[in-house]
């Protein structure tokens, strides 16, 4: 009886053992705080980045351009491709250029500041920011699919829409906003008078996409860092 309770003895000894290795060996599963990280606002590297890349194409907006060289189309795409906050990726370039918009009304005044002390181009205004959301939400679709030719071809769609609805927008207002005759006769005659100003919508599209792209693209190849909470 001595020599089986032995037995046993070990048997149980050589068991807990093995337990214990194996609950040793298993892998650590920790319940994780349901708040948000801190790595998931502006203040994060990548998000950070992407907002001071934005910035800085803004202020270009001071520099002596041609007419409709701007990088509004290039910020909403670039927005939207890389921040993985999608609030984010919707509210930094609308502010960033609605803040430069301002700016350029108070250092240039004349139309750039009538947009925001005169009523009759309240649509326009708005219409024009809300054409730059959707594109940021259209670019959505380049999310972890950025490559050359896809921004390519997001740069000259967004360019065609933001023509197509910015134009809208001056024809719809053309009866309270002196200035546009030729939307005065109708639609289609002002989308004919806005062509010459179309290629500089679409080259200072291109040149913005290639150096917001390709400059994050560089930077966040760099410094993995900048890979926190983007695309």
């Amino acid at each position: 009886a001595g020599q089986t309770q032995r037995r046993h003895a070990g048997k149980c000894w050589i068991s807990g053992h093995l337990q214990a290795l194996r609950y040793a060996n298993a892998p650590i599963v920790r319940t994780l705080p349901m708040n948000r990280p801190l790595s998931d606002t502006l203040l994060a590297p990548g998000p950070l980045m992407l907002a001071v890349m934005i910035v800085a194409a803004a202020l270009s907006r001071f520099l002596p351009m041609p007419p409709n060289f701007a990088p509004v189309v290039a910020v909403a795409l670039f927005a939207g491709a890389f921040f993985a906050h999608r609030g984010l990726a919707v509210a930094v370039p609308l502010l960033v250029m609605a803040l430069s918009d301002l700016a350029l009304g108070l250092v240039r005044g004349g139309t750039f500041m009538e947009y925001f002390t005169t009523s009759m181009y309240a649509p326009s205004l708005l219409i024009n920011y809300a054409c730059m959301a959707l594109i940021v939400v259209l670019a959505y679709g380049l999310r972890g699919r950025v490559t050359g030719g896809r921004v390519l071809g997001y740069s000259l769609a967004g360019s065609a829409l933001f023509f197509a609805v910015s134009n809208f927008a001056v024809w719809l207002t053309a009866m309270s906003v002196p200035g546009h005759a030729a939307c005065m006769a109708g639609l289609m005659p002002c989308y004919v008078a806005a062509v010459p100003f179309f290629k500089w919508t679409v080259l200072g599209t291109l040149f913005y996409s290639a150096l917001l792209f390709g400059g994050f693209a560089m930077l966040r190849a760099r410094i993995p860092m900048l890979r926190a909470q983007t695309v």
